[in-house]
């Protein structure tokens, strides 16, 4: 098996966790380590019942990872690992990088030279929408690509209004493909993978859970060079986003709002912290980028 047919098979196996792919990495770069493994010694390895261990067992040695690379390949899914010359060298930096990159689309604008993430609210506001409407499109003339997360609300507005403007943008998802979330942004996904990019760290057929949307938000910090929350309540997982964004040494820019609203108590909240004021398209240019 090659090293993306190995690192494949473990990562969809059952019970692994990225901890102990970390775990294999650690001992054996080339992944080779837990197909000698007998279920006892899997066991011992990853601290599986044996139960779980007889489970993973019978996983490792009874699918065949190049029919599933050929199925993927089917569908115009990419499989990328971090050892793959086209995975993003944004996420390499991470402490921890996704195992496997499932993407669909242009994989350029995994290396996009200017990257912007936009998030915040599910219930957007007519004041949310007003502002980027003024903020974004001159970005996206500058060929600046959005980053988002597909969700209902803030990102959804801000993918369409990229697709609106002729821009570019990422959708990374909380999901598999198959289980596109929420079910209303089907037709806004299928655009994305047909002239954009579709990403996530979880396979096809692996439906949402309520854990993997703060995993996707790292990645979305990620991949931006700086992260714009434009609104938040205030346990909005927005301010997840922000926090990861700022661990990851990137830039934090807030939309200010009303202190009436509901919908801008977390992002105020982060002003008061001392992040970034943004009242104009230019607050959100970052000075490494390059203008057209």
């Amino acid at each position: 098996m090659t090293l993306t047919e190995k690192l494949l098979l473990l990562h969809e196996a059952p019970a692994m966790t990225w901890k102990r792919l970390m775990a294999v990495y650690q001992q054996d770069s080339t992944f080779q380590l837990p197909f000698h493994m007998p279920p006892h010694h899997l066991s011992r390895f990853f601290h599986l019942n044996p139960r779980q261990a007889a489970s993973l067992y019978r996983f490792l040695h009874s699918r065949s990872p190049s029919e599933k690379l050929h199925h993927y390949k089917k569908a115009n899914i990419h499989v990328l690992t971090p050892f793959h010359p086209q995975f993003p060298e944004r996420l390499k930096q991470m402490h921890d990088p996704p195992w496997i990159l499932y993407a669909k689309g242009n994989l350029d604008l995994l290396h996009a030279a200017n990257s912007l993430a936009v998030v915040g609210t599910r219930k957007l506001t007519e004041y949310g929408k007003m502002a980027m409407r003024v903020l974004l499109p001159p970005l996206l003339e500058e060929r600046v690509t959005i980053v988002s997360g597909l969700a209902a609300g803030t990102d959804t507005y801000a993918h369409m209004l990229a697709v609106q403007h002729h821009g570019t943008t990422i959708a990374v998802l909380g999901s598999g493909f198959d289980h596109i979330y929420p079910k209303g942004n089907m037709q806004l996904a299928g655009i994305l993978a047909a002239k954009h990019l579709l990403i996530s760290e979880y396979p096809p057929d692996l439906p949402p859970r309520k854990w993997h949307f703060p995993m996707r938000n790292r990645l979305i910090s990620a991949l931006s060079d700086i992260t714009f929350i434009t609104e938040a309540g205030k346990r909005s997982g927005s301010l997840i986003t922000a926090h990861q964004a700022l661990e990851q040494g990137r830039d934090v820019r807030v939309l200010p709002g009303s202190i009436f609203s509901p919908m801008s108590k977390g992002t105020n909240e982060l002003l008061s912290e001392g992040a970034a004021l943004v009242a104009k398209s230019e607050d959100l240019w970052c000075d490494r980028w390059k203008k057209l």
